[in-house]
């Protein structure tokens, strides 16, 4: 934590929380426009839900700040039927992954993945397919939810 400086994690916050704010200034005129209400899927993490020792403060901090603005966001918008959903993956195969386990190694991806009942990591695919079903005819009656993708490691 205190090895990240001040601008850095304005950066963090930036990235993951205001960019969820200047998104839905433009885009909700819009949907509201056309009347006939939309989704918005966030993207937060599971580290929103549950800080680990690894991950900086700042970016558990943001992602748990992605979660509550998703859920103020939903509460607002429902009586234009606008949903707003947050995507709370763990741990994926993407090139962020070394940094969010503190280095990659055969010793950290084994201890880390033991920590996952389904035992694999998030894929963008799993990610994906969770957006597409909150998005879906399916998911009407879905707002405000913050859905760990995470192969049972929140349980």
């Amino acid at each position: 934590m205190l090895e990240v400086d001040e601008a850095m994690f304005d950066r963090i916050f930036a990235v993951n929380v205001k960019a969820i704010y200047l998104a839905a200034r433009h885009v909700v005129p819009v949907m509201r426009r056309q009347g006939t209400g939309g989704v918005s899927s966030t993207t937060a993490s599971y580290g929103g839900h549950f800080a680990r020792g690894v991950v900086s403060p700042g970016i558990c901090g943001s992602k748990g700040a992605a979660i509550t603005l998703s859920k103020a966001m939903a509460q607002e918008l429902a009586p234009d039927q606008i949903r707003v959903n947050a995507l709370c993956p763990v741990a994926g195969e993407t090139p962020l992954l070394p940094s969010f386990m503190g280095g990659d190694t055969p010793e950290r991806r084994a201890k880390f993945l033991a920590s996952i009942p389904l035992g694999r990591f998030a894929t963008p695919r799993d990610v994906a397919n969770a957006a597409l079903y909150l998005a879906s005819d399916e998911g009407a009656f879905i707002t405000g939810v913050a859905l760990e993708i995470d192969g049972g490691r929140c349980v």
